[in-house]
């Protein structure tokens, strides 16, 4: 059954309970500071930034905006481009976009003018919906986006080359469109990461969505009492999918702007968040800001907070216990997944084996997993091959690229270019990305398993280890560290520590700086080669 039969069954039994909360307190602190700088620090503070939808509220704008877009000639199978940072409108015109049997297409609100063209060329898009932080990228290609194609604003002040979703869609039935829509219908279409060069486009069916979201359900016994924190951008199958499990439970989520250990702790006080998704550098910052003492715990209402779950990146097993020992009732969750099988949870831990923290975990609900040599044969157990899945979540195709389709879809499988292995008790571990492992002196060299290593020195709050060209060995490893805020650390004594590392392990070259993270929270490895220098490596990569 398709997702948006979710929604309108919700309405249906639950109509006047709360569905959405979008929570912005970072607007209020952007509203004290320019307070100050007229002197009028003695106002009354503003309150916070909070709007609510009940669940019926949200069906009746999903129809208001299908019907907009029915009488702006949207039919099934077009396109709809979503540009928007997370507020309350971006749930229900997502849905709106299904409800016509149109295709939705979000795209990543870092993308630059260039890559939105690019993107809504290659999804063959026929409208952008795109909210007041994107007028300047739009109308730098107005021209060009516009030919073809329509331009939908989502804000107030409706600029010159778009029209105005809050004054259309305001004159639109809230009756359901009526559209017949099947699993087998196209629902979807979302974009690799990008983060070594233009996206792909990766289509999937309605089946898609339902899976994700019957598996997220599933996953976290995600129940009617719960209430979900979401903090990632929604463009992303990672939060919109983790999002779908209360979809399926008829459960309250709030949509939360701000990452600042304060806030999300405020946020799940407040709204009585049961089920929180925390990224590897906001589980650090949280822990950080514990220990120095700058939120206490006991500030909160904490108590019906049950679940801590991680995605989108290895996850260290020296920060879980970091953060059981800070917080020992929680139950903790890491899902593997990518936009290819449509996000987290073809491969995850599972609540009740925390006990294997560091693994990815076993096959998902419906899910099927093997490891693989280059040949495509099964590997023996404990032994490094790329992993596959096979499951109802799995893309129809990286739309207008059938060579990448054919190259990652093999044999009804899906080759998801990470490299993993298998212990004995059935578990998968990710070793590295396919395309990050170096080769040093015939070696390879797994960067995960270092960065690992080096997360357990208390001085390091993040890392990132990379391959750069050498003469000699063709590859050497280098640390890129970031240190905790407040600390000094050295290089000699990273090297000392190192010596608990393989000799062949430990990195030759220390760098100190920053991480730089996409927005799901993924190491950007490709710049930073780029950075220092491994030019000729980054040429060789392609997206997978």
């Amino acid at each position: 059954m398709p997702v948006i039969d979710f929604l309108e069954r919700n309405a249906r039994k639950y109509p006047d309970e709360v569905a959405l909360v979008e929570l912005n307190p970072e607007e209020n602190d952007r509203r004290r500071i320019s307070w100050k700088e007229f002197d009028l620090v003695e106002v009354t503070p503003f309150k916070e930034y909070r709007r609510e939808i009940t669940w019926s509220v949200f069906d009746e704008k999903a129809n208001r905006f299908a019907n907009l877009l029915i009488s702006r000639g949207i039919k099934k199978g077009d396109k709809v481009a979503i540009l928007m940072f997370n507020c309350l409108e971006w749930l229900p015109i997502y849905f709106g976009v299904l409800k016509t049997g149109a295709i939705a297409v979000p795209f990543n609100f870092r993308y630059d003018a260039d890559e939105i063209v690019y993107c809504a060329e290659l999804a063959e898009v026929d409208m952008i919906v795109f909210g007041p932080n994107f007028i300047g990228r739009i109308e730098a290609n107005a021209e060009r986006l516009s030919h073809g194609r329509l331009l939908l604003y989502v804000g107030d002040n409706c600029p010159s080359f778009a029209e105005s979703y809050m004054e259309l869609v305001a004159d639109c039935s809230s009756a359901p469109p009526n559209i017949d829509i099947s699993d087998d219908d196209d629902g979807a279409i979302y974009f690799s990461s990008g983060t070594t060069g233009f996206p792909k486009a990766i289509l999937h069916k309605h089946r898609s969505l339902t899976q994700a979201a019957e598996m997220e359900m599933v996953h976290h016994a995600t129940s009617r009492n719960d209430c979900f924190l979401c903090i990632p951008p929604l463009y992303h199958t990672g939060a919109k999918f983790h999002w779908m499990g209360s979809l399926v439970a008829g459960s309250k989520a709030v949509l939360l702007k701000g990452t600042r250990p304060e806030v999300i702790l405020s946020a799940v006080s407040k709204e009585k968040c049961t089920i929180v998704w925390l990224l590897v550098p906001w589980v650090q910052d949280i822990l950080d800001a514990i220990e120095r003492g700058d939120v206490k715990l006991e500030d909160y209402e904490l108590e019906q907070w049950r679940l801590m779950h991680i995605g989108a990146q290895p996850v260290p097993p020296s920060l879980i216990k970091r953060w059981k020992k800070y917080f020992p009732n929680h139950d903790y969750d890491t899902n593997y997944g990518l936009s290819e099988s449509t996000g987290p949870g073809c491969v995850h831990l599972g609540m009740e084996n925390i006990h294997k923290v560091g693994a990815i975990g076993v096959p998902g609900y419906r899910w099927e997993c093997k490891i693989v040599d280059e040949a495509g044969n099964p590997v023996e157990n404990g032994d490094v091959g790329e992993l596959c899945v096979k499951g109802p979540g799995m893309m129809t195709c990286y739309y207008n690229n059938p060579d990448a389709t054919a190259e990652t879809i093999r044999d009804g499988w899906l080759y998801t270019g990470d490299m993993a292995m298998q212990d004995e008790d059935g578990f998968y571990y990710l070793v590295d990305r396919k395309k990050d492992v170096i080769v040093s002196g015939g070696e390879n060299i797994y960067p995960v398993q270092i960065e690992d290593f080096l997360r357990k020195y208390d001085k390091i709050k993040d890392c990132a280890v990379i391959g750069l060209p050498d003469k000699r060995l063709g590859e050497i490893s280098a640390a890129i560290i970031e240190v905790k805020d407040g600390m000094e650390c050295s290089e000699e004594e990273i090297n000392t520590f190192c010596q608990g590392l393989p000799r062949y392990k430990r990195p030759k070259r220390i760098l100190f700086e920053d991480i730089p993270r996409n927005a799901t929270g993924k190491i950007e490895k490709p710049k930073l080669r780029k950075l220092h220098g491994a030019d000729n490596l980054v040429a060789q990569e392609t997206e997978t």
